[in-house]
């Protein structure tokens, strides 16, 4: 079987950087558009299929941050490597936790952002190999469909995952029990190539207590291993 060819959109503002992308993705195989403003990119993303989207940041109309916002929103979850001229860690945070996945600094090589497609690419196919031996995930009361990133809680209210919620937790689910290293959850989810910071990490655990946990302080199936990692625990229930 012929495998499928990735589609990719490139929405950024620079027309000579935007087909520099275009054509060097289309070289390595991918099929590759190109958007130059936000509204456009938001749009065209609504509007079709894709397996990447490349933004960036600072785009006339509506900024990539907005953009990617928007689109979590309506719960469309495809995979967002954001481009930018700041190097500042603060916005690289901001990026991450609008639901990029990952993020690269201008100026960059090209041979870099292919490596980074790559390894976007590569996460989100193992995302959907996993999805699809074990699509759905009952624990202390809560329902996950990893499959439409919706989830509905304990207490009947139902949510709409992020692609990071959802990939954290089908990583730690998939070792029930098991203390998971930082380092290793790391890889799987923004893989070696991005280092979030701990508080990003941190911070996505802490939305899953909110979203599942009875008492979120005193978490009974996220907790955290001080030093190590975290152990997902399904088995665990308010008495």
């Amino acid at each position: 079987m012929t495998p499928r060819t990735h589609r990719i959109l490139v929405v950024e503002d620079d027309l000579s950087l935007a087909r520099g992308m275009a054509e060097n993705l289309r070289a390595e195989g991918y099929s590759a558009e190109t958007v130059h403003d936000g509204e456009n990119g938001l749009a065209r993303a609504r509007a079709a299929e894709h397996d990447l989207l490349v933004l960036d940041v600072m785009l006339p109309r509506l900024s990539g941050l907005e953009l990617c916002t928007s689109l979590r929103q309506h719960g469309i979850n495809t995979p967002v490597l954001f481009l930018t001229a700041r190097g500042d860690p603060h916005d690289r945070v901001r990026g991450l936790e609008a639901g990029g996945d990952d993020y690269l600094t201008k100026p960059f090589n090209l041979d870099e952002f292919l490596l980074r497609v790559r390894a976007i690419l590569r996460r989100w196919e193992w995302y959907r190999g996993a999805v699809a031996s074990t699509g759905s995930l009952r624990f202390g009361g809560n329902e996950v469909d990893f499959r439409s990133f919706r989830a509905k809680s304990w207490d009947g209210r139902s949510h709409e995952l992020t692609e990071k919620e959802a990939t954290i937790l089908k990583v730690l689910a998939e070792r029930p029990g098991e203390v998971i290293g930082r380092d290793d959850l790391l890889e799987r989810v923004w893989g070696e190539e991005v280092y979030p910071s701990t508080r990003t990490v941190d911070n996505f655990i802490l939305r899953l207590r909110k979203l599942f946990e009875r008492e979120p302080q005193t978490p009974r199936h996220f907790t955290t291993v001080r030093g190590v990692g975290y152990r997902f625990d399904p088995e665990s229930n308010a008495s």
